[in-house]
């Protein structure tokens, strides 16, 4: 009976061992499947951006994935058409971009703000400028003791003047520096600017 006895305690023990071997594999699995992600230990990174024509989305989903970071579009309240996207005078872009106080209303609002410590604002170059609903984002929320980091996607013109300009509305607030991308940036691209600036 002894023996008998000894040989199931021996059977439960060759059952549970691989049991909690693969248990914890499993648990070292997932905890290196999230590093680095956004919603994960201290390392909260918001990538927020406004696109008008589609070119910054795919450079801010992109900033996204390289950051583990989550993402939030910049909706104009009023969405803008082709005609309010034109060069005349009377083009609403043109008005507003000829205002330093216009301030178009955006529809929805980042939820959990606080636990973000590093925001990524990505935006089109609009007359030299971040459009004005940039402005009105930044200004929307309480940036104290956070990090922030701009991209701007151009043909041409460079994102300093912007990112001054956001940065003189956020007085306190510690830049990272930006970059100006191009709409075929890639992953390559967005990885080497993310490490070169420090974020994440």
């Amino acid at each position: 009976m002894g023996q008998k006895h000894n040989g199931g305690n021996s059977m439960k023990r060759k059952i549970i061992i691989p049991v909690l071997a693969a248990a914890a594999i499993l648990a070292l699995i997932l905890a290196a499947s999230n590093i680095g992600r956004g919603d994960v230990g201290q390392r909260h990174i918001l990538v927020a951006y406004f696109s008008a024509t589609g070119n910054t989305k795919a450079v801010a989903e992109t900033a996204a994935t390289v950051l583990h970071a989550d993402l939030f579009r910049i909706v104009p309240e009023e969405p803008y058409t082709d005609a309010d996207l034109g060069h005349g005078e009377d083009a609403r872009v043109t008005r507003e971009q000829a205002d330093p106080a216009s301030r178009p209303t955006i529809k929805s609002r980042v939820e959990n703000w606080e636990q973000y410590d590093t925001i990524v604002i990505g935006y089109p170059i609009w007359g030299g400028d971040a459009p004005r609903i940039v402005s009105t984002f930044v200004e929307s929320y309480d940036f104290t003791g956070k990090k922030a980091a701009v991209f701007c996607t151009s043909g041409s013109s460079g994102v300093e003047g912007s990112q001054e300009n956001l940065r003189a509305l956020l007085p306190g607030v510690e830049f990272r520096p930006g970059i100006r991308f191009d709409a075929k940036a890639t992953v390559a691209d967005v990885r080497a600017w993310a490490a070169e600036a420090g974020i994440g």
